[in-house]
């Protein structure tokens, strides 16, 4: 095989965007609702106690709570269970597979040989639940790939893996 210009292929082909075939943990449908939940509620709960002290501006709080309190509770129901069906994640012996997102998808592959770093990230909510996020560096302008909603075991361990399949490819990581 020749590669273009007539000189022999040394490397293999980049691997194809696909699909990723492997789920986030169950439990990231709970931790997505609790984060909507944090973000929506204290916001119609400042407005209805303020509601309650203001008698003569009610009205207008108690519209403003509903206003923003309806369109939270429709993200609340809606976007976890949406997002657990889009998110997705895999890893093979050459590159890194994901697909985020809920309104706006993302499909994303990096080459084990592209990795720089792998990091895992554990927030509080994410503590609660048991779950971590792994964040995949590696050289590209459109930023590192994260793969959220991984139970902390399975995270641990993939970013085991991952480092150990960069280190062990020749590329940009090894550089």
């Amino acid at each position: 095989m020749t590669a273009p210009g007539g000189s022999p292929a040394t490397a293999t082909a980049p691997p194809e965007l696909r699909p990723p075939s492997r789920a986030v943990d169950r439990r990231a449908v709970g931790w997505w609702l609790a984060r909507a939940l944090v973000t929506v509620v204290p916001a119609v709960l400042f407005l209805v106690v303020l509601a309650r002290l203001i008698p003569a501006a009610r009205p207008w709080l108690l519209l403003s709570a509903g206003i923003v309190g309806l369109p939270g509770a429709v993200y609340a129901a809606v976007m976890p269970p949406w997002r657990f069906r889009v998110h997705r994640w895999e890893t093979t012996r050459d590159a890194v597979f994901t697909r985020a997102g809920w309104v706006r998808q993302q499909w994303r592959v990096a080459p084990m040989s592209r990795i720089q770093t792998v990091d895992t990230i554990r927030g509080p909510l994410q503590q609660l639940f048991g779950l971590s996020t792994v964040v995949v560096t590696t050289a590209s302008a459109a930023g590192p790939l994260r793969i959220d909603g991984l139970d902390r075991e399975l995270a641990r361990d993939l970013v085991a893996e991952l480092a150990a399949g960069a280190q062990a490819e020749a590329g940009d990581a090894a550089c």
